[in-house]
């Protein structure tokens, strides 16, 4: 092979490789999902009003209505991917899913791994116990036990409140952390108001009442690290649900009230 024939050579293997990874760059999130006009979002199935199964065991909830009505905007098929509060950012990462609508809270160490639209539902993790059991202050937690879900918002917010001489009962799905509550093998469930609102209707004799504050924490949905052109496809698609009543809509649907002034 000659010097020049040489230099030519590697000269299209350089083309070749710089194409290939424009190419690769060029094809984001939104560019596949549009390019097979199908979109795979990550719900929830066991977490109530945002996301269960109902009587004819398919998905429901205000996340999978979100879910329709962002599949829909994106002119693409919906494919619902279950997952639970520990799998769901995982799901995102490994591309099992393209977008995480799962009550998904913001917090600086899920910014590390997560890219977030503006939110679209309202949300807030609180301690519930019955009204008998008697919690003023973090401290009367001490020598209680307390359920949680793995891996949830109210999770991570529970550890930084929690007193010494408090047993934490984590459970890999809300299904376990409930029934744990409801069941008895538990004083006190650490949740959001809204699941704590099916506890109180689905069970009156417990006689559950809204205890300590452990953060207001709306909802957001989720994509991967450096999908700019998704999110903000998402978040084009949020403002207008905004202005046209569809977010309120759904948060009253779902929730009983407007959704209100939610964080950009």
């Amino acid at each position: 092979m000659t010097p020049t024939f040489r230099r030519l050579a590697f000269g299209l293997a350089f083309c070749a490789t710089f194409a290939a990874t424009g190419l690769a760059q060029a094809q984001n999130a939104l560019d596949t999902i549009q390019r097979a006009k199908t979109v795979r979002i990550a719900i929830p199935t066991d977490y109530p009003p945002y996301g269960f199964v109902g009587k004819d065991l398919k998905p429901q909830g205000l996340d999978i209505d979100m879910a329709n009505h962002v599949a829909a905007k994106l002119g693409a098929k919906l494919e619902l991917v279950p997952v639970n509060s520990s799998n769901r950012i995982p799901y995102l990462q490994t591309r099992k899913a393209d977008i995480v609508i799962s009550t998904l809270g913001k917090t600086p160490e899920r910014e590390q791994v997560v890219d977030f639209t503006h939110a679209y539902s309202p949300f807030f993790q609180a301690v519930f116990a019955p009204k008998s059991l008697a919690i003023k202050s973090w401290a009367d937690l001490s020598g209680k036990t307390v359920s949680v879900t793995r891996g949830a918002m109210a999770d991570t917010e529970l550890a930084k409140m929690i007193p010494a001489g408090t047993e934490v009962r984590r459970f890999e799905d809300h299904v376990g952390t409930v029934s744990a509550f409801v069941s008895g093998q538990v004083q006190v469930i650490a949740t959001s108001a809204a699941e704590a609102g099916t506890i109180m209707a689905q069970n009156p004799q417990l006689n559950v009442e809204f205890k300590l504050l452990l953060k207001e924490s709306p909802n957001f949905i989720g994509v991967n690290k450096g999908e700019t052109a998704l999110r903000d496809r998402l978040n084009q698609i949020i403002l207008e649900a905004r202005k046209s009543g569809e977010i309120d809509k759904l948060s009253v649907k779902w929730l009983g009230r407007p959704a209100g002034d939610l964080p950009l």
